[in-house]
């Protein structure tokens, strides 16, 4: 079952927000985010990168809205401008729009 490569991107990684909610998410869709990236990067030597888990100090709900806006990044970064890319600002209910 081990491919060998510690950090593969079809390989999943939890988030966990700070009220103790896991999300699990693809390595490669995790990577759109810098700092999920620095992170999850062997050459960092960072305790996330070993467990695959990165905490996240915020709420539940701003952690799924995260989650959901780097699979909308990672699915739509390559895409043709002439391509209709739904908005996602309609996506974000405006009760968490500050924190996000």
């Amino acid at each position: 079952m081990a491919t060998g490569n510690p950090s593969s991107d079809d390989d999943w990684v939890r988030l966990v927000s700070n009220d103790g909610h896991s999300f699990l998410v693809r390595r490669r869709v995790a990577m759109v985010s810098g700092t999920l990236k620095s992170m999850l990067s062997t050459e960092g030597n960072f305790v996330e990168a070993a467990a695959n888990t990165c905490p996240v100090q915020e709420r539940a709900i701003v952690v799924e809205k995260l989650c959901e806006y780097m699979q909308y990044k990672s699915t739509y970064e390559n895409v043709p401008p002439k391509e209709d890319i739904p908005d996602f600002a309609e996506r974000i209910p405006p009760e968490i729009v500050l924190e996000l």
